[in-house]
């Protein structure tokens, strides 16, 4: 509705500046996060940098290591060299024995939840009510584990006392370790290889009776030791994942002859364990711009007619890994092997991309990985820092999901045995392979602690990982980064809630929460509320600031508003802190015009609102017997009133306004003319959802074109429940619409518009189909199928 207000001085702008007044409750939503944080120190800077007085522990690696491909076993043995930088004495050291996730009775197996109701469950869900030992192997419950067979000093030789508490062990010292002080010792150890289970373990293939072996967390490695938690020893509990350290490693791996093994680090002795031919396709793929295959298909499928225990002798694969927190191998003798070593920045360092995988993850891995391994680290580089380590390598490993450690991943993604896929199997692919490669930048550079804040390394790899896609494929279906695809988690009840800063392994949607909802929140900051350029100037500043180091979350928090001068305390306080939902609500819009008290055109106005007033169906239906009233008949029934227009401009009238524009100085009288036929609307918002947000609202004005206005989240900070906002235009609008372009994940766009649009709930009608059974070919499949001849269509039916 239409409203005028005479303007009188400044009256128009007071009335604003009173739509805005605070109210008398309490709205802290934009107060600084202060006692939340951690007190900045001589560690830590209230900047979000590294302090004078940081340190980080280091340990090196000299590993012989014995792949029993025969009993799917793994032998080992390590010298380890533990530097303490700490300011602190240590009596003793700690270790993890992830493989103790997987022992009888492990923690991590006897709190698993879950429960059998009348729906059913799926086969999957019925297999996760057993630990993975069981599932792998029914009769030796106790058979996986480590088996730790000696631990002992590295010079004396003497034994050192040790006590294993679960996935964990301490050793205690001959002496404390003193400040800047080193301690070598030796651990031998075997254990069991589990079934692949998404981070590790074996694949096995029936119909050649081979294995492909994924091997990570598969030694005893130290804990960390930090200004922030001292030890963190806290128990592998299976979701968590790992906090680690950074030293160097020299590992001796020792298969089967047959076997080709791919590891962190580079090979130093190519020329031992490959024939001529291949070291020939190794030194081509070291110029080329496009992925050499070093160990072919033909050569694969040759060497897979052996099988685990065949007596063809063993190799020993030297790899060598400088300033690593992990090492991970892959080995398998049906393994296909490409790569190119390329100028990835454009600045003379040239890296080296590779893949690993059996013919079964062909053609998709042939045509797609190793190209997507260069892409990744290119994408990641532009945006944090360049990588620093001479090889990335993406291994095949089953069909779904992926995992990672320096400088080697493993990545599922596989078509069907006849060769076609979906588009959903190649996307699902090329992601998990930038998603698991990407984690090298976090947290293998970026070490952040995973297995206290999962989010750190999983949300903010997700999302380079949606800008990396984007770079990929302008059409890449990203699954996670865009606002809109966090709205159902959001609405969620918020029983099943957790905040972002929550301990991983107390997460409840470990995916909703750790992977697309930090991603989501960082992409908000980047288009909406900080900008582009401000973001990635502050996000690649963190990651300059802590490479190579260990951040905590206020590091990360401060170094982004340090870096941008923007105040994100809201942010992280509704994003990270809270489960509140955005949910915006565009209640009304009150248009109003100025009066400028100008008679002739404010006496106009109002005869045309009376005449729109009184056209009422009642009026209407009258008119035809206007001419039968009292008055209408009798002349003497009339007066001064019946013939009166009090809509007619008078001498008075255009006296008084030459009075009232006289008083007016210049600037009134220049504020007066421009405001002149401009429409002023205020807006009526409330935050429904809790979750403060920037208001974005579009336009659609009469003439067809629109426009886009933009307000900062602070619009709420003087009342986080409901605002108005005056919006002056030119131009009159027909429709309003909030959050237009999806940017802030708003729960409920029904009320995002003024006049409301109604949004239509569209249904399908379909045959009852069978619940289980076929689901039908691939799009690749029927491609197929059209192009055979019909007799041939006909041969393949059943």
């Amino acid at each position: 509705m239409r409203k005028t207000v005479l303007m009188a001085g400044m009256a128009l702008w007071s009335a604003v500046l009173l739509a805005q007044a605070p109210t008398q409750n309490a709205n802290t939503r934009f107060e600084q996060l202060g006692p939340m944080l951690p007190t900045p120190n001589t560690f830590r800077t209230a900047a979000g940098a590294p302090g004078k007085d940081y340190f980080q522990n280091r340990a090196d690696y000299d590993i012989k290591v014995e792949l029993d491909d025969a009993n799917q076993k793994i032998i080992g043995s390590e010298t380890v060299t533990y530097h303490n930088n700490s300011t602190d004495e240590l009596p003793f050291i700690w270790l993890q024995l992830d493989q103790n996730l997987f022992a009888k009775g492990s923690i991590g197996s006897v709190t698993r939840t879950g429960g059998v109701n009348e729906n059913g469950m799926s086969f999957g869900q019925l297999q996760n009510l057993t630990s993975v030992r069981e599932r792998s192997n029914q009769q030796a419950t106790d058979k996986y584990g480590y088996k730790i067979t000696a631990v002992k000093d590295a010079k004396s030789g003497n034994p050192l006392k040790y006590t294993i508490n679960q996935t964990m062990m301490r050793i205690d010292l001959p002496a404390p370790l003193k400040p800047g002080g080193s301690y070598s010792f030796n651990v031998d150890w075997n254990y069991f290889i589990t079934e692949y289970y998404g981070r590790s373990g074996m694949e096995y293939f029936a119909k050649d009776g081979n294995y492909n072996y994924f091997i990570a967390h598969w030694f005893p490695r130290l804990c960390a030791y930090s200004d922030v938690t001292g030890w963190q020893n806290k128990q592998f509990l299976g979701q968590g994942e790992f906090t680690l350290i950074f030293g160097n490693y020299k590992v001796a791996i020792t298969a089967p002859s047959d076997h080709v093994i791919g590891a962190t680090g580079e090979c130093q002795n190519y020329k031992q364990v490959l024939s001529a031919t291949q070291q020939k396709r190794l030194a081509q793929a070291a110029t080329s711009k496009n992925p050499v295959v070093i160990v072919t298909q033909a050569e694969a499928e040759a060497a897979e007619k052996a099988k685990p225990g065949d007596t063809k002798g063993k190799k020993t694969w030297i790899f060598n890994a400088q300033n690593v927190r992990d090492f991970a191998f892959a080995s398998s003798r049906k393994f296909i092997w490409d790569a190119m070593q390329t100028d990835v920045y454009g600045d003379g360092h040239k890296i080296w991309s590779m893949s690993f995988y059996s013919k079964e993850g062909n053609p998709l891995w042939g045509q797609y990985s190793t190209r997507v391994v260069e892409h990744t680290l290119k994408s990641y580089g532009n945006r944090t820092i360049k990588y620093p380590y001479p090889v990335a390598i993406s291994c095949h490993a089953t069909a779904g999901g992926g995992m990672e450690y320096p400088m080697i991943s493993f990545n599922g993604g596989r078509p069907e045995p006849d060769g076609t896929y979906s588009e959903q199997t190649k996307a699902g692919m090329i992601g998990v392979i930038i998603h698991e490669v990407g984690h090298n930048f976090f947290p293998m550079i970026v070490n952040s602690d995973e297995r206290q804040w999962t989010w750190m390394d999983e949300g903010l790899n997700t999302f380079c990982q949606y800008l990396a896609e984007k770079e990929w494929d302008y059409n890449f279906p990203a699954r996670r980064g865009e606002p809109r695809d966090i709205v159902d988690y959001m609405k969620s009840d918020k029983s099943v809630l957790s905040p972002i800063m929550t301990s991983s392994d107390n997460v409840i949607s470990l995916g909703p929460n750790a992977y697309a909802k930090p991603a989501t929140a960082l992409n908000i900051l980047r288009e909406t509320v900080m900008g582009r350029e401000l973001f990635d100037y502050a996000f690649k500043e963190y990651a300059r600031r802590w490479a190579f180091k260990s951040p905590e979350p206020a590091d990360f928090f401060r170094t982004l508003e340090d870096a941008s001068g923007v105040d994100l305390d809201w942010f992280w306080k509704g994003w990270f802190y809270g489960v509140e939902p955005v949910d915006q609500d565009l209640v009304e819009v009150d248009w109003f015009q100025v009066d400028s008290g100008d008679p002739v055109a404010t006496k106009a106005a109002a005869k045309a609102e009376a005449m729109r007033r009184a056209g009422t169906i009642s009026k209407q239906r009258d008119a035809a017997t206007k001419d039968e009233t009292v008055v209408a008949k009798d002349s003497t029934m009339r007066d001064f009133y019946n013939s009166y227009d009090p809509y007619a401009v008078t001498d008075t009238d255009k006296k008084k306004y030459q009075d009232y524009l006289a008083s007016l100085s210049e600037t009134e009288r220049a504020t007066l003319e421009k405001s002149a036929g401009t429409n002023f609307y205020t807006l009526s918002l409330k935050n429904k959802g809790g979750l403060p947000m920037p208001v974005i609202i579009r336009m659609e004005f009469e003439d067809g074109t629109d426009s886009v206005a933009r307000f900062p989240a602070e619009i709420w900070r003087f009342n986080d429940v409901a605002v108005k906002k005056v919006i002056a235009t030119p131009k009159k609008v027909k429709q309003w619409t909030l959050d237009p372009y999806q940017e802030i994940a708003d729960i409920d766009t029904e009320n995002n518009s003024f006049p409301r649009v109604a949004e239509p709930t569209r249904f399908q009608l379909f045959k009852q189909q069978q619940r289980f059974g076929p689901q039908g070919p691939n799009p690749m499949q029927q491609q197929r199928r059209a192009n055979q001849p019909p007799a041939a269509q006909g041969s393949s039916k059943n």
